[in-house]
């Protein structure tokens, strides 16, 4: 439940305060976010949106967790929930400026 909180507050503060230059520091940084300034904004926006939809599905997921007795193996389907998680978000990201910047 705690790394769907941070998804969304990371996601929010992303989308309020997002990175206005392309830079390697900070935001969502691949290398097609990073080919022009107009990819690199729609990206940072559009990958805002999906951590907070990823954090919320996390909160939903983790309430199943109050119904199992807590073991190792529980604690390793956690950590494979975040990263498929967190690989579904890159796909969709980078599907959506795929769809959008189509060259």
């Amino acid at each position: 439940m705690i790394t769907g909180i941070g998804f969304i507050l990371i996601g929010w503060i992303s989308l309020k305060y997002p990175p206005k230059k392309i830079n390697n520091w900070y935001g969502y940084r691949t290398s097609s976010s990073k080919k022009s300034q107009e990819r690199w904004d729609f990206a940072q926006h559009y990958s805002s949106k999906e951590m907070i939809r990823m954090g919320f599905l996390l909160i939903l997921i983790s309430f199943l967790g109050f119904f199992m007795a807590p073991s190792i193996v529980e604690g390793f389907a956690g950590i494979l929930i975040i990263l498929i998680l967190t690989m579904i978000l890159l796909y969709r990201v980078e599907r959506a400026i795929k769809n959008k910047f189509k060259k």
